[in-house]
Order: C-alpha cells, then structure tokens, then sequence
C-alpha cells in the first residue's frame, strides 16, 4: 500500500485538466506513440466534440523513481458545474488532488467549489499552475490569488505547461512526496466502494471501485451490500488504457470487477462490496444521494418505444448516477419519463446520449424546478410539484414555495453593473461583493433557482464576452407569488407546454409564448387560436390564419349568390375541420420557451 498513490484532478472548465493527464500518462509511458492522442480519457464523441470531459475516468500509471516504483491511480474529472456530482464520487476515491488553476484566466467560480470539495474529504492539495508559456499568462498574480485562496507558500506551487510537457517531471515527483499512500487493514473483511459503473453490452455490467479495507480474489462470492445480492467475481482487475485483469487486488486499489450482471439496478453508485465467506459488519458511509435541480418530461416520438426508453435511461443511470427518472403521463404526448437533472448542460447531454448511443428519438418538454405546495385545511402538510399539471387548486392553495440558491460569480469590474442588472431582472437580491484582485470581482446573490433554469447561464456569458464564471448551491425554499400559465390551441391545454412563472412575468411571458408559437406552429387548413390563460383569465392570443383554398376558382360567371353559396359550404367546412382537426406541435415549440429572449 505504501506504493500507491491516488489522486484526481480539479479545475474549472477549461482549465487543461484533460491535457495534463495526457501529459503524466506520456511522461509515465502508460500510453504506447501508437495510441497517443489528444484528450485520451475522453473516450465518448460528445466529449471530443464539445472540448469538455463529462465523466470522470479512472486509469492507472507506473512511475518509477530513485525512492522506487508506485502505482499511481489518476481520476480525471469534469469542470462544468452540471457535473459536480461526477467530482464529489472522484474525490472520495482519492487521498489527494492537483488544482489546476489557468496562469491567464486565473482563479474562477467552478475552482473554488472544487476546492472546498476536496478539503472537506481531508484531501492534500498540490496547487499546480497551468498554461504558463501562454503570451497572456500573469503567474505572480495568479500565485497571490491561489495564496490567498488556500494559504500555502509560494514554492509549494508548481509552473507546469501542460501543452508542452514543461515542469510534468517535478509535478510526477510532487505527487509521490506530497500525497499520502492509501490506509486501510489489508488483512480486515473486504470493504470496498463503487463509484462508478459501465453497461458493456456482451459482459454485463462492470462496476469501478475503490477498496477501502481487506482483499478481493479472482473467483471468490462477493455481496453488494445495498442490495443483499451475491455474484461472483468472474473477472477483476485495475484500469490502464485497456483493462489489465488480476488475480488478487487489495486495500488502497482502484479497479473493476465483472460478474454478469445483467439489470442495471442491481448496481448503485456508493454501494458497498464485501466477501460472502468473511462480511464486512457495516457499510462504506460518505455517499449522499444526488438532489436533481431541473425537471423535464422526456417522450419517445413513437409511444411504442416506451421501454425501450425505459431501458436506455436505466443503462445512462448506471454510468450518469445524478439522473433520475420515473414514469408519468401527459395528454398531450402519451407515456414517457419526468426525469431530473442538476442543469440545462446535463439535460442537453443526456438528451444527446440517447439519440447516439441508443438511437432514441425524444421529444423533451419545458424544463422547471422543484416547488413545495401548501394548501389552507392543513398548512404544515406539503405537496412536492414537480411537473405543473401537478399545481394543486389555487383556491384551497396556503402558498407555494420555490427553491433558492447562493449564486456566486466572478467577472472583471467593467462587467458588474450588467451583470448586476441581469441578476436583479432575474429576481436575485445581491448578498456580497468582494474584490479579489484590482479588476476582478466576486458577487453573490441570493436568486431562485427557476430563474437560472433556462438561459442565464447564456446571457451571463454574452454580457460578460465569457469572462463570467458562475457557480451556484441550494440554500432552500422560500414562499413566492407564483402561477400556472396554460397554453391552449383551440381551447385545448396542452399541458407539455404549461409552466410555473412568478405572477408579476406572467403575462410578459405568456405574450412572447403566443408569438412564438404563431411562427412555430405550421398553418393548417382552418383558424388555430393559441391562448395563454392563467385559471379561467385569457392574458395573451394569437391567431395563426388558416390556408386559403380558393373554392371559387371553378366559379366563372354567374350570380354573385353562387360564389356566396360555395364560400357558406367552405366555412361550414372548416368549421367542422377546427373541432376534429389535430394541430401537430413541433419538438422546437416545446423548448421556444427556453429561447424567449432571442
């Protein structure tokens, strides 16, 4: 154990956390000339794609030093705040964590979070600071503001350029002298914990652990705690590029364990692996359950691939353990799934994996938050809404509560008063200001949480040029005046389209609903009326005008009551058409909302 050495790297998007694991699995020869390439533990497109990681991925290296040869385990984690949970899990695996900090962006929101993650898990903290050959870079200032942020010493810091492999070799020696090897009682009853699990399509699933105490053996029943169930493990191992079976793995390891498991809920994140001959007496504690901030209904397109959906979002849960999901039903879209999760990145993601990866297609309603309900007869009884269909009678309502969270944003001075203006439009009370340097900012803000559900984090971004970084946590639930705003074509509510909205934005918002769905909606044959109504009160309509048919084209000559006669019969037409007629809602309709401010 005393060899071994695990770590995860944290930092705020963008950052270099992926560049600089290439640069230690180079300098450590974990990676063959052939398989080098950029990004190498982002192994899904998205992540390619988009230049951000989004799971967290485990790999161990072999580095040899005069002191001697260690194991070292490295978790590479995400940096967007949607995917904090992902860094929660990597950072209980782990005994210490590198800070990378960018030498021209300098300290931001996401970086202190994950700081104050670490610490709170007693892990040691190498501040390492990157892009330092960058034209832009400013090391002092950025050394003052990582001083200042964990109180170490200036040498303590590292200069690395992950880019170009500059200061890797010291950080690689920094890792093996600062961070503590792993305790535990090799020769106690098998603890070990997972912290993440992978849907292979021909083995089962594979779950990824961390063992905490005692050892696993190749062939021997192991139990999961969580569930009482008991598998063999058929194939153990630890994680390099490609997975290396063992035939033993003990305290202090991180590696995988096959056992044909084929249902994706027999494995949760967090659960705990003992030996069946000799059991552990309780638990691994520390994982707290995952609270989603966002709702929204996701639908197939075609209603009869309802389980398959459900089979799709079960095998992302086993990998995404911060998705939730249960069945519900809309008039509007049949059978599908209110599924929660912690942001609108998260959402756009998951929603992208089941069209790749399962080749589902979705149709996802208007995302909303949480809310707390209380009616009159009993006002300390609560109702959990979670979808506005299930918004209880106003008239028997006490008052409804929403979720509001601490927002924290650091931006350049020039940018404060836009940035205070967003926030203010976006009913948040400004709770601090700080200055960490001469010309960058820290604000806080108290805001509710539906505010920033859809766009803020766009406009945060346009009006600061991306120099805003944000970072946010719950801090509870207040009352609020708020309403359910119905949308209805031809007096029909559709309620994939229904919202909770504060009352003093309802009818702003219902108006530039109308109209945008005038534009989205194609024209049919008869008159469509889109209404927003909040209970029985109409407070905005749009007419989209029906298509003309010229019926009298045929009509040449004649009494003026012939044409009268046709155009009667054509009316009486649409007439009937508007009571049967079926109006198709595009999938772009369902998110207009979310783009009200274009």
């Amino acid at each position: 154990m005393k060899d071994i050495r695990n770590f995860c790297i944290i930092a705020h998007i963008d950052h270099g956390k992926s560049t600089l694991a290439d640069r230690l699995l180079d300098a450590t020869q974990s990676v063959t000339v052939r398989e080098q390439k950029e990004q190498l533990l982002d192994n899904m497109d998205l992540e390619r794609e988009r230049g951000i990681t989004i799971k967290s991925h485990a790999i161990q290296m072999d580095y040899a030093t005069k002191g001697g040869k260690y194991r070292l385990n490295l978790i590479d984690t995400p940096g967007h705040v949607d995917f904090s949970y992902e860094v929660s899990r990597s950072i209980s695996a782990c005994e210490g964590a590198l800070l990378v900090v960018d030498a021209a962006q300098g300290i931001q929101a996401q970086t202190i979070s994950n700081l104050y993650l670490a610490i709170e898990h007693d892990l040691e903290i190498i501040p390492v600071m990157n892009k330092i050959d960058l034209p832009s870079a400013n090391p002092d200032e950025v050394a003052d503001q990582i001083i200042e942020l964990i109180g170490c010493k200036r040498e303590d810091i590292l200069s690395v350029s992950a880019k170009s492999g500059l200061g890797v070799p010291e950080l690689l020696e920094a890792i093996v002298q600062r961070i503590p090897a792993p305790e535990g009682d090799e020769s106690a009853p098998l603890q070990a914990v997972i912290f993440d699990s992978v849907y292979n399509s021909f083995r089962g699933i594979e779950a990824i652990f961390r063992i905490k105490n005692g050892q696993i053996h190749k062939g021997e029943k192991v139990k999961f705690m969580a569930t009482g169930k008991t598998y063999e493990a058929d194939e153990i191992g630890v994680l390099r590029l490609n997975k290396d079976p063992k035939l033993i793995l003990g305290a202090g390891d991180v590696g995988y364990i096959i056992s044909g498991i084929k249902e994706a809920k027999e494995v949760k994140v967090g659960d705990t692996i003992t030996s069946v001959s000799r059991p552990a007496e309780a638990a691994v504690a520390g994982f707290e359950d995952v609270k989603p901030m966002v709702f929204a209904g996701i639908y197939p397109v075609d209603t009869e691939e309802f389980e398959e959906l459900r089979g799709a979002l079960e095998k992302l849960r086993l990998n995404d353990a911060s998705l939730t999901f249960e069945a519900e039903t809309s008039a509007a879209l049949g059978f599908g799934f209110r599924c929660g999760f912690l942001g609108m990145l998260h959402m756009e993601i998951i929603q992208e994996r089941l069209e790749r990866e399962f080749n589902m297609t979705v149709i996802t309603t208007v995302p909303n938050v949480s809310y707390h309900a209380f009616m009159k007869g009993d006002p300390t009884k609560q109702i959990l809404v979670t979808n506005p269909s299930d918004y209880p009678d106003p008239s028997g309502l006490d008052r409804i509560e929403e979720p509001f969270i601490k927002a924290q944003i650091i931006t350049k001075s020039e940018y404060v008063g836009g940035v205070m203006k967003l926030c203010i439009d976006k009913r948040g009370t400004i709770t601090g200001q700080s200055y960490l340097t001469s010309d960058r900012v820290e604000l806080s803000f108290d805001m509710p949480l539906a505010e920033i559900v859809f766009d803020f984090y766009d406009r945060l971004k346009t009006i600061s040029r991306g120099y805003a970084s944000f970072d946010y946590h719950p801090i509870g639930y207040q009352a609020s005046n708020l309403v359910k705003v119905d949308v209805m074509l031809n007096a029909e509510p559709i309620d994939a389209l229904s919202a909770l909205i504060h009352k003093d934005r309802a009818y702003d918002i219902g108006r530039r609903l109308c109209e945008k769905l005038r534009e989205l909606i194609p024209r049919q044959q008869f008159v469509i009326a889109i209404q927003a109504a909040i209970g029985a009160k109409i407070i905005a309509r749009e007419t989209l005008s029906a298509l003309r048919k010229d019926v009298t084209a045929k009509c040449y000559g004649g009494d003026i009551s012939r044409k009268r006669k046709l155009l009667e019969k054509q009316k009486a037409g649409k007439k009937r058409m508007r009571q049967l007629g079926n109006v198709e809602i595009p999938q772009d309709a369902f998110l207009a909302v979310l783009k009200l401010n274009d």
